[in-house]
């Protein structure tokens, strides 16, 4: 076993061990984004409360029940101090709720033109595309033109070369 490893040492110091890896990549790319119109809203319902003390109710107030297509009305309230020059507390609240819509309206040049807004709404106009550009060239960085509100443009290059021996 001893002859056999002397025997093959020399042959494997003769035999140079390579390790190649050779790596090109070149990417190019442009990105144009026009963003689109967007609209968001929540619909407020309504809610009515009355409290006191030392008073009397001669109407209560309230709402009118609503629908899935009409919003609910206030009645109207009357009210009186049960014991003349006595201390009283009175408080009236009414939140008159948002009238359902049951379709939006549509979009004209990229823009919603009335939309159909509720109490608590978050409106994005869309992207304008102007004069939003790119181009791409096999010898040289991507360019990209800046465009009108609402747009985004990115141009990337990639270069990597690995040679290793």
């Amino acid at each position: 076993m001893k002859k056999l490893a002397l025997l093959s040492a020399p042959f494997l110091m003769m035999c140079p061990a390579n390790a190649v890896e050779i790596t090109s990549v070149i990417t190019d790319s442009v990105q144009l984004t026009v963003e689109g119109p967007a609209v968001q809203s929540t619909r407020i319902g309504s809610s009515y409360s009355v409290s006191g003390s030392n008073i009397s109710v001669t109407t209560l107030g309230g709402l009118t029940g609503g629908s899935a297509t009409a919003a609910a009305t206030p009645i109207s309230s009357s009210y009186d101090i049960n014991t003349d020059g006595q201390a009283f507390t009175f408080s009236e609240s009414i939140t008159v709720g948002d009238t359902p819509v049951t379709s939006q309206v549509t979009l004209s040049g990229g823009q919603f033109t009335a939309p159909n807004l509720y109490g608590e709404t978050i409106t994005s106009t869309g992207g304008s595309a102007g004069d939003l550009a790119g181009t791409l060239s096999g010898t040289s960085i991507p360019t990209v033109t800046a465009g009108g509100a609402g747009t985004t443009a990115i141009g990337q290059r990639t270069i990597e070369l690995t040679v290793f021996q």
